[in-house]
Parts: C-alpha cells; structure tokens; sequence
C-alpha cells in the first residue's frame, strides 16, 4: 500500500511515517504540507491511501478530499483517511459528505492507525467511535424516522447481531474477528449479510440503523 501523508506540520509528518513504514507493506511515497499540495500529488499517480490533516493552509483538508473524490480521473480510486485532533459533530459530517473513507483522531494508537489504513485500501469504511455516533444522530435526525424499535432487527442472527453492534461501536472487520474469535472473512460476510438483510447499502447507513434499533442499549 502506497500512502501519501498530509499534515501542515513537518514532525507529524515525519512520526507518522515512521509508524507506517515500520509496518511491513506498507510504503509513505510522499508528503504534502496543505491540501493542494495534496492533490497536486495525488494526480501524479502511484497513491493508494491519502492520510489526511483536516486543519491545513491555504487548502484545508476537506475541500481537498472534494476535489479528490470528486476527480474522474487518477484520483477518483484514492482512499482518504482523515487524522486529526478534531472530532467534533461539524469536522466529522463534513469530512464524510466530501468523500472520506475513513476518520480516526490522532490520539489513536499506532495499531489503529495501521489497521485504519489497511481498512481503508481495501475499500472498506473505518470511523472512530465518536465518529460513527456523530454520524449516526445526524443521519437519524435528517432522516425524521417514526419512533423505532428493536424489531427492525428482527431479520438478522443472534452472531449478526453480535456483529452490527460492534460495527455501530467503530470496530473494523479485523478488530471484530478478534474480538468475537472468527475469521475477517467469516466477520465480513457477517457485516454483508446484514446489510442485504436490513436492505442498507453501506456500513454507515448500518451503523444508523442499529443506532435507531436501540440494540446499542440493550442490557
């Protein structure tokens, strides 16, 4: 996996490469200092995940992750992957209406940024916690729903809904496998069936799903 790093401070950069390239498959093929840096980058080619700074000069980070997803050419396949130390509702919604992949704070361990990024070429989506359930309370009170019930889960298995849980608790595939002693494999094919199930097209449209169920409060 090629990443490009985008971070307006030179440390960050150089710490964040650090954790990176000691992992193995895993290879930092450039830097930017701002979004158009970024872009400009990513156009030339040979990125697969763009670990994006969202408070950058000149071009912040989402208006550079919009021009990206954006982008019919080159640099409409790149992952984005939001970092930053920013979680609040407002820095959440708009990253993930530009087009990010994925959103982590940089407090996160460096194993979960190495997963994130991992998650996240794969095509897959990875949010943080805080930011599945920001994400969730907004898409719920857009949506405007009828009071809902627990019986809108009904269709799916005690094991997937062991699963959906942890997907609406931010886990990736990886970190659920581990967790409930399967496969990634068998925990994907989990997240999938429910989704066809529940008649959602994505794990964020699960997340808000399992949010209104009230499963996630469930004793």
């Amino acid at each position: 996996m090629r990443v490009l790093v985008v971070d307006d401070q030179a440390l960050i950069r150089a710490g964040l490469r650090g954790v990176l390239e000691s992992e193995p498959g895993i290879t930092v093929v450039g830097e930017a200092a701002d979004g158009d840096g970024a872009v400009r980058r990513v156009r030339e080619g040979g990125i697969d995940v763009v670990l994006m700074d969202l408070r950058m000069p000149r071009v912040d980070g989402v208006a550079a992750t919009r021009r990206l997803t954006a982008d019919p050419g080159a640099s409409r396949d790149v992952a984005v992957l939001v970092l930053t130390t920013f979680e609040t509702d407002e820095h959440v919604l708009s990253a993930v209406a530009a087009g990010a992949r994925g959103y982590l704070g940089k407090d996160s361990p460096p194993e979960a940024l190495i997963d994130a990024v991992r998650v996240v070429a794969r095509g897959e989506t990875l949010l943080s916690a805080r930011a599945m359930t920001t994400l969730a309370a907004h898409a719920t009170r857009a949506v405007a729903p009828p009071p809902p019930t627990r019986s809108s889960l009904d269709p799916l298995t005690d094991r997937e809904r062991e699963v959906v849980l942890l997907v609406a608790r931010g886990l990736s595939n990886d970190q659920i496998a581990a967790r409930l002693v399967i496969s990634p494999l068998t925990a994907k094919t989990h997240v999938n069936r429910s989704m066809t199930k529940l008649g959602v097209r994505d794990r964020a449209a699960l997340v808000v799903t399992v949010h209104a169920s009230g499963l996630l409060d469930a004793p």
